[in-house]
């Protein structure tokens, strides 16, 4: 059944990794939760396992993306936080249970209540995106370069100079038009290789 949906673009921060979900935001938009049971694949993929998922819920889950993207968005610009944006993200970290569990390889997990639901895994992507947005982790929040897509992302390189949410996607497209831009437009046949 999954197969009938986009992929997910997963990365290493969770918070700019839902605003993912939605990607070519300046585009043609790809939703990538387009029913409740996506965002429950999305969330048990992430660590965040959840029983169900109704459609308020996930009403719920992408008006906090939409508020973590612009607040993001905001800090990436160096510009005034939005405040409706930054409610949202404070209402939906108040109102999960969720506990950090520290595991014997030193790593963290997220407890989520039992039976978990939707609104304790929304709490923790919430609580992600506070302390990057907040400037809590080493690295800094960035805009893709890609005119069509402009994601938020958190840039942890040693030069804080990347410039694609991710090199697959959007990286690989650049590298692809810039190529045929240098070497000319290939051929069918040599393109069909």
């Amino acid at each position: 059944m999954a197969s009938e949906f986009p992929d997910f673009r997963l990365g290493a921060v969770l918070a700019t990794s839902f605003t993912g979900t939605l990607s070519e935001r300046h585009g043609t938009p790809v939703e990538r939760i387009p029913t409740p049971q996506r965002l429950v694949d999305w969330l048990a993929v992430n660590g965040l396992a959840v029983g169900s998922c109704t459609p308020a819920q996930l009403d719920l889950a992408r008006e906090l993306r939409e508020s973590i993207h612009a607040a993001a968005t905001a800090a990436a610009l160096q510009k005034s936080l939005p405040k409706a944006a930054v409610r949202v993200i404070n209402d939906c970290s108040f109102q999960g249970r969720a506990a950090a569990i520290l595991t014997t390889k030193g790593t963290r997990l997220w407890r989520l209540s039992s039976p978990a639901s939707v609104e304790d895994a929304l709490s923790v992507i919430a609580a992600d995106a506070i302390d990057i947005i907040a400037g809590e982790r080493d690295g800094q929040l960035a805009l893709c370069a890609s005119a069509t897509c402009r994601a938020a992302f958190f840039d942890t390189s040693q030069s804080r100079s990347r410039r694609w949410c991710d090199m697959n996607t959007c990286g690989n497209r650049q590298k692809k038009a810039r190529f045929r831009a240098n070497h000319g437009k290939p051929s069918a046949a040599a393109g069909s290789s």
